[in-house]
Formats: C-alpha cells, structure tokens, sequence
C-alpha cells in the first residue's frame, strides 16, 4: 500500500445520518428507493420514473419533466441473521494442540450469539435540473455499500468476529445529453467516503476475553456511465456501469492489555454493469427486466498493517467471486392517481466456500419477492412505496481461526449454519417544480 494520506474534511452532505445492514451481494446496497424496492430493482437502469434514476441510469434523467425534479427516500431494512452451531471446538480446547491446552487458553465454546441483524435506516436524496432541453444535471447522495452485524459478546464465533460496521456514502454529481430523440448519454464523478469497525474477542489465558478493534476511515474516487436507447415508442434499453473505488484506509487498533497503534488497510468496492429493458405492453401494463454483474473478485482481503509493513492482525479473507443478478418486473396504471408494481429477482452470492464465510459477511444466494405503488398527489409531487421480503439460502461456514498473524497455527474451526432473512420497506417523496 503506497498512499497514506486520508482526507477527514469532507462536504456536510457526507454528514446523512444512517445505519447500514446490506441486503444484495456481499455488502451492497440496493434499497436506493421506494420505486426500485416496489419491483425487486428489475429493469432499474431503464425504468428512468423520477430522480432516483441518478443511482440506477443517469441517462434517464432525460425523460424526466423539464425544470428542477428532487425526490427523497428512506429505506427500512429489517435483517434477521441467526446461527446454529454444529461441532465447532473451543478455543485451543483441541486435541490436536495439547501444548496450547496445556497453557490454560482453553475457552468455552460459547452459544449461538442472537440475532446478528437488526432493524436499520438507508437514506437517499435525488435531484435533477434541466439546464437546457437537451441537458440534464444531476446530484445523488446516498449510502452505497454497508454492513452492521454484532452478535452477542459469548457468541461461539467471537474469536472470528463479534461485530462490524462497513459505511460507505457516495456524493454522485452527474450531466445527461439527450443526443437524438431516440438516444440519451450520461457520465457521472463519484466522491465516497469509507467509515469501517471491525471487532472480535481475544483470548486471554486465566482471565475473561479481552476485545480487539480495528477502526478506520478513508476517500475515493470514482465515476459512472449510463446510456439509454429507445427502440421504438413502446421499448427502450439501459446500460449503466459504477466503477470500482479504492480506498486507502487510515486508523487504530485497540486491544485490551496493549497500546493503540495505527494501522492502514486497502479497501476497494466492486465495480458494477446492468443491462436493462423496459416495454410499455398496453396503456395500462409496462414490463422490465435486467441483467447486473458486480466485481466483487476484486475484494479478496483485508489485510491491517502498521506503518512498519507489519501485520497487524492476520488478513481478513473474504475471497469473493463476481456475482450476477437477474430481474423482472411489471407496472400497472390503476387509473390517474395510482399505479402499482411488482417484482422478482435472483442475485448471487459473493461468497465461494464455506471456509470463506465470515461470521460478520454470512453471505449467500437469495431471492426477492417485491410489491410497490406510487400515488400521484397532484401534478408536481407524488409518493411511492415499496415492500420486499428476501429469501436468504441457509449459508454454511467453516472458519478457520488462527493463533498468529502469519495464520498459523489453526486454533479453532468454526462450523454452524446462518439463517438469514430480511424485509425492506421504502418510502420516496417526489416533487418537481
């Protein structure tokens, strides 16, 4: 890692106050609005309904209304994340290593540590202004990739890890440029802020756990892409890609019995592609669908050092693979007022193995179920809402725990299932003027 410097002043709109739980792959966030959660997210980067385009497509701000266009969401994730045990051994407490038991480090298993999620918040704001018939400018501040996950402190996986918290916001200016009546482009900056916590028990030998934290914050950069095509009158396409942004972290460890040390890690979030499809079937049905690939292979590790070059903890190993995700989804236009929506969708799991899976990052496939409706208030504002239940596959795991920062010797394997489910709920204010 070159770059040690972090920039800690960042603009007050980096100050959106929230609490994250992921729910698509690994940790990104897709609960970005009332109108996208209504449909699974299906066809999103085509679909282009109001401001919150800027996060899906930001070529679609051409077909928003011309003037100034601002909508406002908050996104309640409610994530249910539990873990069974089967046969994990305790700490050191292993046959295999009679001097370590010898020492008196051997602990107790421990229990199944609750309820890891939790009920969370995710804001986001939109705004668009038509600079000229064929331009559009564009703001988006919104959280786009987050993980809280605590368990509780006796939790048979505490040496593995206890709790986590992953908060990434995004400031997204973007400019559109409606080329032909059949052809819209965009290009975005992206500016994101990194906070990260991660904490775990540590074994101490004659006395009760000590805790160990590894906190950091960092900037980045990166910039998005959008394009949308209209086919004919009833059928349009969108292509959007979000680079990766990387993130050279700076802060401390703390560790019960020990001084506070900096440390420095690399983080980088993956980049991602959707390719989407709208088609107005009738004056009353619209369908969408979509194809997304995020990156996430290019999150292998995170390895804390300290300034020296040493490790300071050994590297936490995620080894995720590229994911994919498919979507569809249909409108329907009740009548003036009200319009309804509905979705489904598959999104793969990052995760490749059982001895990948962390006890804070239970990642795995899952499904959505998705109901939604906008109520048009009056001409300039309206009101979505938007509902999904997640269907989480059981997600095993087989983490190996390590006495040293050179991952040796394995001290503890920890073997259990993760049962996970989650509920979204959204509400979007639109308005333009």
């Amino acid at each position: 890692m070159q770059k040690r410097i972090t920039m800690r002043l960042i603009p007050a709109l980096l100050a959106v106050s929230f609490s994250g739980g992921a729910f698509a792959a690994a940790f990104q966030l897709t609960g970005q609005s009332a109108s996208g959660v209504g449909m699974a997210n299906a066809g999103a980067a085509a679909a282009a309904e109001d401001s919150s385009t800027l996060y899906y497509n930001p070529a679609g701000m051409t077909y928003l209304s011309q003037g100034h266009n601002i909508s406002f969401a908050t996104t309640l994730l409610n994530r249910s994340t539990r873990f069974t045990n089967e046969g994990t051994g305790g700490y050191l407490n292993n046959p295999g290593n009679p001097p370590f038991y010898a020492t008196g480090l051997g602990k107790p298993v421990g229990d199944d540590g609750g309820n890891g999620g939790g009920l969370h918040a995710v804001p986001a704001f939109y705004y668009t202004y038509a600079l000229a018939p064929q331009w559009r400018l564009g703001l988006a501040v919104n959280p786009t990739f987050a993980d809280e996950t605590e368990y509780d402190k006796d939790f048979v996986g505490r040496y593995s890890g206890l709790r986590t918290k992953i908060r990434i916001v995004n400031v997204n200016p973007s400019v559109a440029y409606k080329v032909n009546d059949a052809l819209s482009v965009a290009f975005g900056i992206n500016y994101a802020k990194a906070d990260v916590e991660f904490n775990q028990a540590v074994p101490r030998a004659g006395l009760a756990d000590g805790s160990g934290t590894l906190k950091g914050d960092a900037t980045g950069w990166g910039y998005n892409l959008g394009a949308m095509y209209q086919i004919t009158k009833d059928t349009r396409v969108g292509l959007s890609y979000r680079s990766k942004i990387k993130f050279d972290l700076e802060g401390d460890k703390t560790q019960t019995g020990q001084a506070t040390r900096s440390i420095f890690a690399d983080l980088t979030t993956p980049d991602t592609a959707s390719l989407a499809l709208r088609h107005q079937v009738n004056d009353k049905w619209a369908v969408l669908a979509d194809y997304t690939w995020t990156g996430w292979s290019k999150l292998q590790k995170l390895e804390p050092v300290y300034s020296d070059g040493t490790r300071a903890v050994a590297p936490l190993r995620y080894n995720f693979r590229d994911t994919y995700r498919v979507g569809l989804g249909s409108t329907y236009q009740l009548n003036e007022q009200w319009m309804l929506r509905m979705g489904v969708a598959f999104d793969k799991g990052a995760v490749p193995d059982d001895a990948s899976r962390t006890m804070t990052v239970p990642d795995q496939d899952r499904t959505w179920l998705s109901l939604g409706a906008k109520w048009k208030i009056s001409p300039q504002a309206s009101l979505d809402i938007g509902y999904a239940h997640i269907f989480v596959k059981e997600a095993r795991t087989a983490r190996q725990v390590y006495g040293t920062t050179a991952e040796t010797p394995v001290v503890q394997t920890v073997r259990g299932k993760f049962d996970t489910s989650v509920d979204y709920l959204s509400l979007q204010l639109n308005y333009s003027f």
